[in-house]
C-alpha cells in the first residue's frame, strides 16, 4: 500500500549577503555582517515543511545534487529529518550542485537572486526510480527552472508532462508548481503539465500568465472577483482536484465539484514578520498535507495559509514552519473573525 508524499525538482544552496542597499548598474554597495546560507527550492522547501508539519509523515526527496560541498550541504540538512528517504537524492559528478547569490537589503528585506541552475537543469525522468518510490502523492517544482524537464516531447508535449503522465499510470497523485518569471514560456511549457496534474498550487502572479485572466492591477490592487474564472480555467486546462492559487491576501481554490473557497491571510501584528522567502513553498505544503489526508480544500488553504504566516516568522525559507497543531493555533490567534 502507497503511504507518504515524494517531493522532487530544483534543490539548491542560497548564498545569502545582507547588503546596505541594491546599487544601480556600476555602482558599489557595502556587504555587512552576517553571510549566511541555507538550502532553497522547491524540492528542499517543501520537504522540509512537510517534515515540520508532521515529524512522522513519511517523505520521499527526488533530486540530483553535485558532488561538492554544496551538495554535502544540503544532504547534512536534510538528515535532519527522520522521515525523509534521501535514496532518490542523486550525485551528479560533471555539474555543481544548484545555487543563488542572494543579495537582501537591511532596510526592506528585499531580495535579489543571482542564480546557478547546475544539476537542476539535468534531471530526467530516469532519475525517477519507480520501484522506489512508495509515496501516493508526488509534488513537483518548479516548472520553468527544470531545463531537461522543460524541453519537448512529441507525444505529451513536454518531458515534464509525461513525468506526470507516467506517475499517474503508477497509481500516484501528481501536484505541480511554478516559479515566478517574466516571459511568454508559461503558455508553452505549463499547460502540457496540467493535462496530467490532480493538484496545481501556484501564485496570483503565475496564474495570471498561465490562464490570461487578470488577477492583479498596475496598482498592485488583488482582483479577487477574477479568482473562480482564472481557478476555472485552469481545471479546464486539466487540473483533476483542486486549483489553488495564493497571494500575500489569502488562499483561493476550486475543488473537482467547481465549489469555489477562500480565506484571508492571518492578520499578523507588527514585527512578527521576519522574512518572506518561503512562505509560497509554506502554503504548498499546507495544501499538500491536507490532499494526503483526505481533508476538505477549505482545510487545506486553511492549513497553507497558517503555515505561510508561521513561515514568515522567520529569515530562513523553512526556519519558521511549526507543526500542524502549532500551525492551527496562529490561525486561532491571528485569523479576523470576517477571514473565512
Amino acid at each position: 500500500m502507497r503511504e507518504g508524499i515524494c517531493v522532487a525538482g530544483s534543490v539548491l544552496v542560497d548564498k545569502v549577503y545582507p547588503i546596505e542597499i541594491y546599487p544601480p548598474k556600476g555602482e558599489l554597495t557595502t556587504i555587512t555582517e552576517g553571510i549566511t546560507q541555507s538550502t532553497g527550492g522547491a524540492l528542499s522547501n517543501v520537504i522540509q515543511d512537510l517534515a515540520r508539519l508532521n515529524p512522522k509523515l513519511p517523505l520521499q526527496a527526488v533530486g540530483l545534487v553535485g558532488a561538492d560541498e554544496e551538495g554535502r550541504f544540503i544532504r547534512d540538512e536534510f538528515a535532519k529529518y527522520p522521515n525523509i528517504d534521501l535514496r532518490g537524492l542523486r550525485t551528479e559528478p560533471d555539474a555543481p550542485t544548484a545555487f543563488s547569490f542572494v543579495m537582501s537589503e537591511n532596510t526592506t528585506k528585499q531580495r535579489t537572486f543571482f542564480c546557478c541552475h547546475g544539476t537542476n537543469s539535468l534531471l530526467s525522468e530516469q532519475d525517477f526510480v519507480w520501484e522506489e518510490i512508495n509515496a501516493r502523492l508526488l509534488h513537483i517544482g518548479y516548472i520553468l527552472l527544470l531545463a531537461h524537464l522543460d524541453s519537448p516531447d512529441e507525444t505529451y508535449g513536454t518531458r515534464m508532462a509525461r513525468l506526470l503522465a507516467r506517475a499517474q499510470r503508477e497509481g500516484i497523485k501528481t501536484s505541480i508548481d511554478v516559479v515566478s518569471e517574466a516571459g511568454g514560456r508559461f503558455r508553452r511549457l505549463v499547460p502540457p503539465a496540467l493535462k496530467y496534474t490532480d493538484y496545481c498550487v501556484i501564485n496570483e502572479f503565475e496564474a495570471q500568465e498561465i490562464t490570461g485572466i487578470r488577477l492583479r492591477g498596475k496598482d498592485g490592487a488583488l482582483y479577487r472577483e477574477n479568482m473562480p474564472d482564472a481557478l476555472s480555467v485552469l481545471r479546464s486546462m486539466g487540473v483533476a482536484e483542486w486549483a489553488v492559487i495564493h497571494a500575500p491576501e489569502g488562499g483561493f481554490g476550486m475543488n473537482c465539484r467547481g465549489e469555489f473557497v477562500e480565506a484571508d491571510s492571518l492578520k499578523l501584528p507588527a514585527g512578527f514578520i521576519k522574512g518572506t522567502v518561503g512562505a509560497g513553498d509554506a502554503f504548498c505544503a499546507g495544501i499538500l498535507y491536507a490532499a494526503y489526508r483526505g481533508q476538505s480544500l477549505r482545510e487545506g488553504i486553511i492549513l497553507g495559509t497558517a503555515s505561510a504566516a508561521c513561515s514568515l516568522s522567520h529569515e530562513s525559507a523553512t526556519g519558521g514552519v511549526r507543526s500542524e497543531a502549532e500551525a492551527l493555533m496562529v490561525d486561532r490567534r491571528y485569523r479576523a473573525p470576517a477571514g473565512i
